[in-house]
């Protein structure tokens, strides 16, 4: 097992890692919409989808693999009345159309709308 970061995503906010390799995969921890400042960034679902998914476009590349790698997501959604809308926007970034799950929540870190979670193969 390798802890992995990046500096082109947020940093992890808590007791956690922003990524960990183990085999051929790496397990990414929940992404939500800060910016690499930790300031959250966007009001509405719409924005707040696209920084999630360029933070973690940017973190996987920067450890070594890629969007087109990720074969698992999670989405976390404080409205589940929200899926069309992440539905998409995550089309557009994930056109590969990896496994996933989607579920409602009370509440996320920072009152934000969505937080997403991935697994990816390393290039």
């Amino acid at each position: 097992m390798e802890i992995l970061s990046s500096n082109k995503a947020p940093q992890a906010i808590g007791p956690y890692s922003q990524a960990i390799k183990s085999g051929n995969f790496i397990f990414c921890s929940g992404q939500i919409a800060l910016n690499t400042d930790g300031e959250v960034v966007g009001e509405t679902v719409e924005d707040q989808t696209k920084q999630v998914l360029e933070n973690i476009k940017n973190l996987l590349i920067d450890i070594g693999s890629g969007l087109e790698k990720v074969v698992k997501t999670t989405i976390f959604l404080t409205d589940i009345n929200d899926f069309p809308k992440v539905n998409e926007i995550y089309g557009e970034y994930m056109a590969h159309k990896p496994a996933r799950s989607t579920v409602a929540v009370a509440s996320l870190p920072k009152n934000v709308k969505i937080e997403i979670e991935v697994i990816a193969e390393i290039i």
